[in-house]
Formats: C-alpha cells, sequence, structure tokens
C-alpha cells in the first residue's frame, strides 16, 4: 500500500477556513437560540433558525460536504470529508443539519447516490440534497438482537405491482421530524433464501396508510426533537414495487455499503465533540478557583487535560487511515478499519466528556453547557451501527485470520 499523506489540500484548507468561520458566525452565537426555539416552541417543528441559516450555508458553497466522488455533492474524498465533518460535529444538532450533513440523511443519501433508479433519485434524492425534506432509517427492532441484521422479522412480501410491509420498528431516528417523507425500510422478503440473501431494503413514504408513529423515544431522558428517534408500526403497508433499492434479496448488501460511510461520519463529528469539551474545560478551570488557587493549577486537572488531548490525537490518527482506506482500498477492504474507529472514538469521546463534566462540577450535568447532552448523544453510539461487542468480535476474526496466514508459532 503506498503511503498514507494526510496533508491537506489547497481546497479543503480553504472549506476548513471559511467554514469554520461560518460556524463562528453564525453557527456558535445561534446555538443557545435554537435550542430555546425547540423548548420554547412546538418540539416537534423545526427551529426557525436551522431554516433560516441553510440558505446562508448553501450559498457560502458549504453544502452537501459528505457526498464522495459524486455529482452530487462537493466531490471530497474521506479524508478529505473528515475535517470539515469534525468541525460541523463540534455543535450536535445545528451543526450538521445547515451544512445538509445529518445523519441519517447523509447515509440514506449515499443509498440513493449508489442504489437508487433514476425514478428514485428523483422522487426522493433530490428534495434531501436541496434540504428540503428529511428522511429516516427503519432497521431496528424491539424483539430481536438487531446487531445482528439476519435477525430481522420484519416481513417485505410481492403482492402483484406492490409489495406489502409488516413489522415493529424502532430507534428511527429522524421519524418525529415533520419533514420526514420517506424511509428506508429493511426487511426480510424470501425466508428460504441463504442467510444474507433473505432481506430487502424499500423505500416507504411516510404518509402511507398504515405507518404509525407509536410514540418517541428518550435518550437519557433527552427526546432528541424534532428530529427524535420513533418507534414505528408498519401494518400491511403497500407500497409500488418500483420502490424496491437495488432488487429483492440485496438489503444485506445494501446495509454494508451504508453503514461504513455512516459509522465513519460519526466518528469524525465525535472528534469535533471531544475538541469541544477539551475547550470548554480549559475555559473552565483557567476561570475557576479553589482553596485559594486556579483549578488548572491543580495536578489532576492538567493530567486531565494532557490525557485528552493525546487520546485525541490517537483516535484521530486511526479515523483517518480507515478514511483513506476507504478511498484507497474500498469500503469492504477498510471493515477492520471501520470496527476499530467506531469502538475507539466513542469511547475516547466518553472520556473526555467525563472530564470536562467533572471539571465543571455541578454545572456540568445540567443544561448551562452542552456536555451533558453530548455524553448522553455519545453514548449511543457504542450501540449504534452496531455495538462495540459485534464490531471487537470482527476485528478479532480478521487478526486471528493474519497469524494464521503468516503462520505465528503459537508455542513460542
Amino acid at each position: 500500500m503506498r503511503a498514507m499523506r494526510f496533508e491537506h489540500s489547497a481546497k479543503v484548507v480553504d472549506l476548513q477556513r471559511r467554514l469554520t468561520a461560518f460556524m463562528d458566525e453564525h453557527v456558535y452565537p445561534n446555538e443557545a437560540n435554537y435550542h430555546r426555539q425547540i423548548s420554547d416552541g412546538d418540539r416537534w417543528q423545526p427551529a426557525p433558525i436551522v431554516e433560516e441559516l441553510k440558505p446562508k450555508a448553501r450559498a457560502a458553497g458549504l453544502w452537501n460536504l459528505f457526498l464522495p466522488a459524486s455529482e452530487y455533492g462537493a466531490g471530497l474524498t474521506n479524508v478529505e470529508y473528515a475535517p470539515l465533518c469534525e468541525i460541523m460535529g463540534r455543535v450536535p444538532g445545528l451543526g450538521p443539519e445547515v451544512f445538509n450533513c445529518s445523519a441519517p440523511d447523509t447515509g440514506n443519501m449515499e443509498v440513493l447516490v449508489r442504489y437508487g433508479t433514476d425514478a428514485q433519485r428523483s422522487r426522493w434524492l433530490e428534495p434531501l440534497l436541496a434540504g428540503t425534506t428529511r428522511s429516516c432509517f427503519a432497521m431496528t427492532e424491539p424483539d430481536v438482537a438487531s446487531s445482528d441484521a439476519t435477525n430481522i422479522r420484519a416481513r417485505i412480501e410481492r403482492d402483484g405491482d406492490h409489495y406489502v410491509l409488516n413489522g415493529r420498528k424502532w430507534w428511527t431516528s429522524g421519524a418525529g421530524d415533520p419533514r420526514c417523507r420517506v424511509a428506508i425500510f429493511m426487511g426480510k422478503s424470501n425466508p428460504d433464501a441463504p442467510t444474507h440473501l433473505q432481506q430487502s431494503m424499500i423505500l416507504v413514504p411516510m404518509d402511507a396508510p398504515g405507518v404509525t408513529i407509536r410514540r418517541m423515544l428518550t435518550v437519557y431522558g433527552y427526546d432528541d426533537a424534532p428530529h427524535g428517534h420513533g418507534e414505528v408500526i408498519f401494518d400491511g403497508v403497500r407500497v409500488p414495487a418500483a420502490n424496491m433499492l437495488l432488487g429483492e434479496g440485496r438489503g444485506f448488501e445494501i446495509a454494508q455499503g451504508r453503514l461504513g460511510p455512516g459509522r465513519i461520519h460519526h466518528c469524525m463529528r465525535s472528534i469535533g465533540v471531544a475538541e469541544r469539551a477539551v475547550e470548554l474545560m480549559c475555559r473552565r478551570v483557567q476561570t475557576r478557583v479553589a482553596f485559594g488557587r486556579a483549578l488548572a493549577d491543580q495536578g489532576t486537572i492538567r493530567a486531565d487535560i494532557a490525557e485528552s488531548r493525546m487520546e485525541i490525537e490517537q483516535a484521530r490518527l486511526l479515523t483517518m487511515k480507515a478514511a483513506y482506506m476507504m478511498d484507497a482500498v474500498g469500503n469492504k477492504a477498510a471493515r477492520t478499519e471501520l470496527a476499530m474507529v467506531k469502538v475507539v472514538v466513542p469511547r475516547m469521546t466518553l472520556r473526555v466528556l467525563d472530564r470536562a463534566i467533572q471539571a465543571h462540577g455541578a454545572a456540568g450535568v445540567c443544561d448551562d453547557f452542552p456536555l451533558a447532552a453530548m455524553w448522553a448523544h455519545t453514548r449511543t453510539l457504542r450501540l449504534a451501527d452496531g455495538p462495540d461487542e459485534v464490531h471487537r468480535e470482527a476485528i478479532a476474526k480478521t487478526e486471528l485470520k493474519r497469524s494464521a496466514r503468516v503462520g505465528i508459532d503459537a508455542t513460542v
């Protein structure tokens, strides 16, 4: 493999500069306003500030930056997108959405770009790219261990020119947003086929008869309105056969293609969260005095800051390696690196956040600072897109195979 070089091109350096300037001018100053608009109004309606800032971001050329090598986006590689995703991730929720780079829309748009038909792209992709609609991804189910997608019980059954869908999904992120117009639904279309050919994915309009949002779930007390995480019932939902993605039995294949970019984007944003936490921690300890000394003069605090910096740098390098592998040899060949960052980065971010919360004292656990909400969101990432245990198992299998290939003598 050729040498990995992470020096950013002039194009990326310019985008970093412009993106940082936009965040400084428009996003950070409106962070409190964003949360106030949600809490003071109808929580399940879009915050006006988001819709106000979107046209400004688009006019500034900071729009759809996530799509790699695509006619629809900025055409950036994963390595090029990484520092930009990190900058946006510093303000969870508001930051990515302003630039139309929010999950799960980014993953759903990539699915439509890679696997959708012209008609599917025209109906569903174009409004998503324009930021006028949003979407959700309906895969996880409450009655099975959904970390193994082959366990899924929801059904997709052919009936003439339509498919009929039945199933109960939850943690369908984005389902609560009134702008959510379409779900990508994963279910079994042929239970008798080989294990990884039983599943399919199909596009489901959220206003189709039989689609019911039963409830919105909370994460450590946060409901993430107006985005939200829904428990959604699909009861005899009929959709045209033309809504099938790629073809029957190819849902697992699509899932593997979708989850690679989704996992690394989560990690890129999480590094931004960790950087923000360190900044808040340093600012806090330099302005607070205890027992006659600034907290910043306490050895334990200084050690926490140092540990945080070292861990962030390590995690970023591993993330950049995974991004490079995706660009150089493809998502499938990079699956081990993706599994590693998916374990390493959320764990690191949680440790850094915990130190920052501790440095803030009681203020760290309330909503006067963003740290508590950041911790709650980051904790979910050790489960989302596969729990740590699944990724560690995959990493171990790869390592054992590698050891067998090189003929390591276990008796030495």
